[in-house]
């Protein structure tokens, strides 16, 4: 079973830029698919991004296409996501998710989740 930890949320301007990671433990991380949810007031929560295993393919929702980019590095079990151009609808709760199957981008579909960081772009 695998825990995990986010960090590197925080205030920002809108068109700036925050680094999220996500630290893996307690599982085999390689082993997983790995995706970034958010979840705003009295929002559902909302797929933002996912990638495969080995980080060889990734998929993004339409509102973060070519502002955002997932990564991860096996060697150091962390998962990231870096966030350019923030806008203020991009403020969130943000959270990373692990399931034993890569490709998902339904909440519904990952078994593990992080406790969340908050993320606030002001205008």
């Amino acid at each position: 079973q695998v825990q995990l930890v986010e960090s590197g949320g925080g205030l920002v301007q809108a068109g700036g830029s925050l680094r999220l990671s996500c630290a893996a433990s307690g599982g085999t991380f390689s082993r997983y698919g790995m995706g970034w949810f958010r979840q705003a007031p009295g929002k559902e929560r909302e797929f933002v991004a996912a990638i495969s295993w080995n980080g060889g393919r990734t998929i993004y929702a339409d509102s973060v296409k070519g502002r955002f980019t997932i990564s991860r590095d096996n060697a150091k079990n962390t998962l990231y996501l870096q966030m350019n151009s923030l806008k203020p609808e991009d403020t969130a709760v943000y959270y990373c998710a692990a399931d034993r199957v890569s490709d998902r981008t339904g909440a519904y579909e990952y078994n593990y989740w992080g406790q969340g960081t908050q993320v606030t772009v002001s205008s």
